[in-house]
């Protein structure tokens, strides 16, 4: 049996990729994660970053998609995430940062404000905030990607961060 502990988890990472709250998770949401990204960070969608944004957002919602939905509905349920997704994806941390990565890779790009390859701890909040995370865990959280305490947060440190999150153990 699943700890309500592990339920409470599994519900917020749900609600995060489930961007308009509609109860499923589906391409729309991954897009619309892109568009606001873009808007935060004032980056148009025709720009080379905001392309490759949206091709990571579609190659994210299509690897999920291939994991999760076994209906093949073209959406994932909370059930169908809970018990599909990221039970396979806790069984292999690796195969779900690899999904993730070319999203987080263009999102970081867009975030890099200085072009320098990271985006500092105040962008990454940024994103986290865009991503539906709440303010003071945003902020905590994009202090903590900073593991070497530089001020700014690599996409290695990301990606594995990002991979953690999502495959809790029960």
């Amino acid at each position: 049996m699943v700890s309500t502990e592990y339920e409470r988890r599994i519900a917020a990472r749900f609600a995060t990729f489930d961007q308009d709250g509609n109860g499923y998770i589906d391409r729309e949401d991954f897009s619309s994660a892109a568009k606001s990204l873009l808007a935060e960070f004032g980056t148009t969608a025709r720009c080379d970053k905001g392309q490759a944004l949206y091709i990571g957002a579609e190659a994210f919602w299509q690897g999920m998609a291939g994991i999760a939905d076994r209906d093949g509905d073209q959406r994932i349920t909370r059930d169908e995430f809970v018990n599909g997704a990221l039970k396979r994806l806790r069984d292999n941390p690796d195969r779900f940062a690899e999904i993730a990565r070319p999203f987080l890779h263009a999102a970081l790009a867009v975030a890099d404000c200085d072009g320098d390859g990271a985006a500092t701890v105040e962008e990454t909040a940024r994103v986290l905030k865009v991503l539906g995370v709440p303010d003071d865990i945003a902020a905590a959280a994009a202090a903590t990607l900073d593991s070497d305490g530089d001020g700014r947060v690599m996409e290695a440190e990301i990606v594995t961060a990002f991979a953690r999150y999502f495959t809790v153990p029960e």
